[in-house]
């Protein structure tokens, strides 16, 4: 953990702002994922297997962000 964090204290300011833009859409991705397969009315009429498939779609993209932006750290 400390490692991370010396690393992260070593990235320019550019490095730094786009590992932070990475974690914020990762966070979006997954909470919007989340949100599409819990509410039962969502806007767009889909039937429930899709709302969940398409939930799952997007916490699966998310976290293949998250290790990507890791991968380039």
């Amino acid at each position: 953990m400390l490692n991370i964090i010396e690393n992260i204290k070593k990235k320019s300011p550019q490095e730094r702002f786009l590992l932070v833009i990475g974690l914020l859409f990762f966070v979006i991705y997954v909470i919007f994922g989340v949100i599409i397969i819990l509410w039962k009315n969502f806007p767009i009429s889909l039937q429930p297997k899709w709302r969940i498939t398409l939930g799952i779609v997007l916490i699966i993209y998310g976290f293949t962000r998250l290790l990507r932006v890791f991968k380039q750290n």
